[in-house]
């Protein structure tokens, strides 16, 4: 009988005691969609959230509006990016944006914080408030910007009967083969699609078997795929998890999380992808889990100084002092 219920997947031990428990789901796809691995559920229906980021990018691809624009690689990479929002991310935005006649009141993802601390003081110093150039997902709506200008569609981009929104889904739906189980809104204000984590493993493997001498949507995938291992800081920041490892693995692997505890995984030398959540939105455990199963695979060394911070992670207080340990169970 297939085991459905989540899965022990990280256990936080303190003072020989358990503490806490992180359960959840994961499977590993082949190029053909076919399931090699899975933990609990791979039927579970999710919202992939930020994971997600370079299949919104698929119409942009794959239309010619990016070629179009003049765009480059390190483009590619940042319209996939849940970034740091420090001052390279911000200038990144800026001038993709000031290149197409358009701006920051253009924007429609809203402003936050960045979590980049010396972006972040340079703020609290000099008076200034952030601004939609800061949120993690700029480069991800500078990317819809540059479509919807193709595409002549009105300013309003991230709702769902969009053309843009409409295009999305639509790629969506083909890469996961299935049809979307429902949408809800991200933090930034676009629709996410909800899928199974199957049918995201399955888009992640597709990614991972593109070889970039196909159609036109095998040459966006393995362009977007390419791009964002090649970049990582791009991509999230210096110390996330996602370009951490991506560093570790030399350009090997792609990684992209996305909130809520998912994150997946594109092995273009073995056409494997992979997909996993976190039932309890726990970033601890996804980051740990994606590391398990990258070092199981054999493409991520796990006595890697970086691989270390993630897998079986020592805690520690603000005085620096031991007080447990994240065990994980993969």
């Amino acid at each position: 009988m297939t085991n459905t219920a989540a899965e022990p997947m990280a256990e936080l031990w303190r003072g020989g005691l358990l503490e806490s428990v992180h359960r959840g789901h994961a499977v590993i796809c082949d190029d053909k969609g076919q399931v090699v691995e899975s933990w609990g559920n791979p039927g579970e229906i999710i919202f992939p959230r930020s994971s997600c980021k370079m299949i919104q990018a698929l119409p942009l691809m794959e239309s010619g509006a990016f070629d179009a624009a003049g765009l480059t690689e390190a483009h590619a990479a940042f319209t996939c990016a849940s970034h740091y929002g420090s001052g390279l991310h911000v200038q990144m935005a800026r001038t993709w944006l000031e290149g197409l006649g358009m701006g920051e009141a253009d924007l429609r993802c809203g402003s936050h914080e960045p979590n980049d601390k010396v972006e972040r003081n340079r703020l609290i110093k000099s008076d200034e408030s952030p601004c939609q150039y800061h949120n993690n997902c700029s480069g991800k709506h500078s990317g819809f910007l540059t479509m919807n200008r193709h595409l002549k569609a009105d300013a309003e981009y991230t709702e769902v009967d969009h053309p843009l929104q409409v295009q999305i889904k639509q790629a969506f739906e083909e890469v996961t083969d299935e049809t979307s189980a429902g949408w809800g809104i991200d933090g930034c204000s676009a629709p996410n699609f909800a899928c199974s984590l199957h049918g995201l493993a399955r888009a992640m493997g597709r990614f991972a078997g593109a070889t970039g001498e196909g159609d036109g949507r095998d040459r966006a995938m393995h362009r977007l795929t390419r791009a964002m291992a090649a970049h990582p800081v791009l991509v999230s920041g210096d110390t996330s998890c996602d370009t951490e490892l991506m560093r570790a693995m030399d350009g090997r692997v792609t990684l992209k999380g996305g909130a809520e505890a998912v994150h997946v995984a594109i092995i273009p030398e073995l056409k494997l992808g992979v997909a996993l959540k976190i039932v309890d939105g726990g970033y601890r455990a996804s980051d740990s889990a994606i590391a398990a199963i990258l070092v199981k695979l054999g493409v991520l060394d796990a006595d890697h100084k970086l691989t270390r911070k993630r897998l079986n992670p020592v805690q520690k207080n603000w005085r620096g002092k031991e007080t447990g340990v994240l065990k994980n169970l993969l």
